[in-house]
């Protein structure tokens, strides 16, 4: 689990065409891009996430003796290409947006540009990275919003594996989780670990009230008591109040206490037991609430006038589970022949015009209102490209040609996003701490529009070429037409 070395994490086509590009001398330098087409679970907007752990995979990309005999043994491969494994490692260079920021379709998320052959044995990987834990990020930030905070992960039991549920509950807080169970989680990335105890604690004693007695008398500081193993408001909540009236008399001031209810109608009993606990003087006692949860399931909750103050979600959350892929890919932009002093643009092309790639080598501008802080759209331009923000900007849908947005100069500012990650092949970028990129991602949900974070039909946030890119896109599709017509 977490093997600082993944370099056979691959598909054996990467492997294939390396060899294919090693015999044919292929010494060209590419440009690779990482982008995603449509927002996952109905989203406005995806939280990228992963860097830290491609970092790690470029940093210890290197062929053991043992990967090389395997490959050997497949019988596909030539020496000469097996003793250039050998001595293989990444020399080229990637750029990313940094983890935790809100980001859109089409714009890339990872730039790679390498040498062809080391450009495309990274690509499986990267995608496995960036792909898994993006989309937990963005669910975990759906389902905070839903809930106004207060949201636990709870979900390694039913994550597809170890790592997913380890690296995906990273994610999880990155997207706004408070904590997590994932206690390995807790210990490799210094996030919060919280949890309570299970039915079997209860079911394990003589009754209910000496299973929660001893519970608290082992954790004062972190009382959350599960009432509904027999009946909730009959056996579970008076017990529970019991249990919190003895800590009282006997001079304990609990630091967090409370119950959780994980069955049933979670709206009927969770005012039931704030009433039942208000009553008998316990009114900042937590109401924590289980059960399949999710961002629809909790929106609606909430609109019943739920009285709950923490939620713990698990299955949902740790497997995305109305959207379970991201959706991610990684195409060619742009290639160098030796020789060449510029990168010549490439472009994929399609029926469905959602699917024609932005050619060239790119860079990608965030536009923000200076009276509110808030994001306008996002530019995506050629590597070069400046702008003087104390003049007019006008923006277009690079679809609909015709949807224009005129920007006042001094009205608003400019960010760049991708940054450089490795120059060369050396690492030139420091991952901040889990914790920090989570109060980092904190402040890029700030940015959006609350149209932008409706659970359900959120208004778009544009992603708009500028004017070079657009010309140089339409050029490259003119070209393309042309070379078919002479094929047929």
């Amino acid at each position: 689990m977490f093997s600082t070395n993944l370099t056979m994490m691959t598909d054996l086509y990467e492997l294939t065409m390396m060899q294919g590009y090693f015999l044919e001398k292929n010494e060209d330098i590419v440009v690779f891009d990482v982008f995603y087409r449509t927002n996952p679970s109905g989203s406005s907007y995806a939280i990228t996430c992963g860097l830290d752990h491609l970092i790690s995979y470029i940093k210890n990309l290197t062929f053991s003796y043992e990967n090389i005999d395997y490959l050997r043994s497949l019988g596909i491969f030539k020496e000469e290409f097996l003793s250039y494994l050998a001595g293989f490692h990444f020399s080229g260079d990637i750029y990313a947006i940094p983890e935790g920021t809100v980001v859109f379709p089409k714009e890339p998320l990872v730039k790679v540009i390498a040498p062809i052959m080391e450009a495309q044995l990274v690509e499986t990987t990267i995608l496995n990275i960036i792909n898994h834990q993006s989309l937990i990020a963005t669910k975990a930030s759906r389902v905070d919003y839903a809930a106004g905070g207060g949201v636990m992960e709870f979900g390694l039991r039913r994550a597809q594996g170890p790592d997913a549920g380890t690296l995906g509950a990273r994610a999880a807080v990155i997207g706004g989780c408070v904590g997590t169970s994932n206690v390995i989680c807790g210990e490799l990335f210094g996030v919060p670990v919280m949890g309570t105890h299970a039915h079997s604690w209860i079911m394990s004693f003589d009754d209910e009230y000496t299973a929660f007695k001893t519970y608290a008398d082992m954790y004062p500081d972190a009382c959350i008591l599960l009432v509904d193993t027999y009946d909730t408001l009959k056996s579970g909540v008076p017990n529970a109040i019991r249990v919190f009236r003895e800590m009282r008399q006997a001079g304990i001031k609990s630091a967090k206490y409370g119950i959780r209810l994980d069955s049933g109608d979670l709206a009927y009993l969770s005012k039931k037991a704030r009433k039942m606990l208000d009553e008998a003087g316990f009114p900042d006692a937590i109401i924590s609430a289980s059960s399949d949860l999710d961002e629809h399931l909790i929106n609606s909750l909430r609109n019943q006038k739920a009285a709950i103050t923490s939620w713990g979600v698990g299955t949902n959350l740790i497997t995305s589970a109305d959207n379970p892929a991201f959706g991610g890919v990684y195409k060619l932009a742009a290639i160098k022949h030796p020789g060449d002093k510029e990168f010549t643009a490439k472009i994929k092309i399609s029926e469905n015009p959602e699917k024609i790639t932005n050619p060239g080598n790119k860079i990608i501008y965030r536009i923000y209102d200076n009276d509110s802080g808030k994001i306008k759209a996002d530019l995506i331009c050629l590597e070069g490209e400046t702008y003087d923000t104390s003049r007019d900007l006008t923006i277009f849908d690079p679809i609909s040609t015709w949807k224009k947005s005129k920007l006042p100069g001094g009205s608003y500012t400019m960010r760049e996003l991708l940054q450089p990650i490795f120059q060369n092949g050396q690492c030139v970028y420091e991952s901040p701490k889990t914790m920090d990129i989570k109060a980092y991602c904190k402040k890029e949900l700030d940015t959006l529009w609350d149209e932008n974070r409706r659970l359900v039909n959120p208004q778009t946030v544009y992603v708009d070429l500028s004017r070079k890119l657009f010309d140089l896109k339409h050029r490259l599709l003119g070209d393309e037409k042309d070379l078919q017509n002479q094929s047929e």
